[in-house]
């Protein structure tokens, strides 16, 4: 087969002019992670191709003669008689290998050159066909599972090939009166064929070309899946982890928006959730864990869970507060991490609500016929969770009326800068600026999912792209 391949060579006009790929992606060998990003293409990286050929050669004479690729760099090729060899040989540098199927092995399995049989191995996850792998076969000729193997030995040496470089590209050299094998090796892993007795040069150059580009295509194929999966993945996450209203039976309009702050994030150390309870009473929260991370936003979710299901057992005010209090002092990691709270509890007839401040930025109101939307008064607040022990969250009542809109949110909203994200400005959006922005829009007659939107698009705007911050924000309105 080397003697084809210099026969080739010489097709090329003795190593000049050749044409070989230009761009191949350097794969690792195969101790290299399978997740790997692929390395740049020789060309960009500034370095020649390089070929490893794996075929036995009884005259021992595996040198091929000088080639030159498309840039003019010397075509390198490697040449090994065994598998042994081939995996000494086989570095990240090498973009392709070329494998003559008819490699020979002793009776029993592959040998390394050093009379050791080599162990079969699982197959890799992407040569894998349907049926055995060629070194699960039983001494009756039927795979581990009971089913016929049909798969040529042969075949065998491509497996351990592919298993050893798995993000190499392949090219399989068989006899052209074996068309069925050729085809087999695709199927198991191999990027192309080629027959011995019809090798040229230009059909080396396409072959090899060919080989590259679809391996790299192949394996940017399977991230992009791996990565939809995990996007699959992670919105059903998010999905159960963030609330579902529970409002069946309200005339109540709900509305909510959720970002962290985190890059990548699910979740953040906010948190909100609004239910309905038998009476008719709607309950509505949200909440701030102190800090970003990943322990931060498991906190949240419970201290979420908890206020759910005390809810619905009857629960409120203070002994509501006090029992969440418990259960943040509980599960946080230190002492010093506390959460802000504000709970709305609205009556059954819309026009009345009761809220409660542990520490959290009050809801913002508008109430009917255009009115101005102003703050709720902070004057009777009561401390965070988590930073004084057996307190109280003293309770406001407010009067609603027949329509009006509630807006809930975290400090993430306000503590965004302003002057269009300048980094040198230490001004802040603060509570005055968002009220701002959300009379101007409710002037323009933005209500319930497009106020949200408009409201966040112009503090991202203010902030000169996304927040640092976990953001909530909840909207309850009522319209008669």
């Amino acid at each position: 087969m080397v003697a084809a391949v210099r026969r080739a060579h010489h097709a090329l006009g003795g190593g000049r002019g050749s044409s070989m790929p230009v761009s191949a992606p350097a794969a690792g060998a195969a101790t290299r992670p399978a997740d790997a990003q692929a390395p740049q293409s020789a060309q960009s990286a500034g370095t020649a191709l390089n070929l490893l050929v794996i075929e036995d050669d009884p005259a021992g004479d595996l040198s091929v003669p000088r080639m030159l690729d498309a840039c003019g760099k010397p075509v390198r090729v490697r040449t090994a008689r065994n598998l042994t060899e081939a995996a000494r040989l086989l570095t990240d540098d090498v973009h392709c290998i070329l494998l003559d199927l008819a490699l020979p092995h002793e009776e029993g399995g592959d040998h390394h050159g050093d009379g050791a049989p080599a162990a079969a191995g699982p197959c890799p996850a992407e040569a894998a066909p349907t049926g055995a792998c060629a070194g699960d076969v039983e001494a009756d000729g039927t795979s581990a599972s009971g089913s016929p193997v049909t798969e040529p030995d042969e075949l065998h040496i491509l497996r351990r090939v592919l298993q050893m470089a798995p993000r190499h590209a392949v090219l399989a050299l068989t006899d052209g009166t074996d068309a069925e094998r050729a085809a087999d090796a695709v199927r198991v892993g191999a990027q192309d064929y080629l027959f011995r007795d019809e090798l040229d040069g230009r059909l080396l150059n396409r072959a090899i070309r060919y080989a590259v580009a679809r391996k790299r295509a192949d394996l940017a194929q399977r991230q992009l899946t791996e990565s939809r999966l995990r996007a699959q993945e992670n919105a059903r996450l998010e999905r159960g982890l963030l609330p579902r209203p529970l409002l069946e039976g309200s005339e109540l309009r709900f509305a909510a928006r959720y970002r962290p702050g985190r890059s990548r994030a699910l979740l953040g150390g906010d948190f909100y959730d609004t239910v309905r309870t038998p009476d008719g009473t709607v309950h509505a929260m949200i909440g701030d864990v102190c800090g970003h991370g990943p322990d931060e936003a498991a906190l949240g979710v419970e201290l979420r869970i908890a206020w759910r299901a005390l809810t619905f057992a009857g629960l409120s005010g203070d002994a509501l507060l006090a029992t969440l209090q418990k259960v943040l002092e509980n599960e946080r990691d230190s002492e010093e991490i506390f959460a802000t709270l504000c709970t709305v509890d609205i009556a059954p007839d819309g026009r009345s609500a009761d809220v409660r401040l542990a520490g959290h930025p009050s809801p913002l109101f508008a109430g009917s016929g255009g009115a101005t939307p102003r703050l709720l008064p902070e004057d009777v607040s009561g401390p965070a969770l988590g930073l004084l022990p057996q307190v109280g969250w003293p309770r406001r009542r407010v009067t609603l009326g027949r329509s009006w809109s509630l807006m809930m949110y975290t400090d993430g909203l306000i503590e965004g800068r302003v002057d269009e994200g300048r980094t040198d400005s230490t001004q802040r959006l603060g509570q005055q600026g968002m009220l701002d922005i959300v009379a101007r829009r409710m002037a323009e007659g933005a209500r319930g999912e497009r106020l949200l939107e408009e409201t966040m698009t112009e503090v991202r705007r203010l902030n000169g792209g996304e927040l640092t911050d976990d953001v909530a924000v909840v909207l309850l309105d009522r319209e008669r």
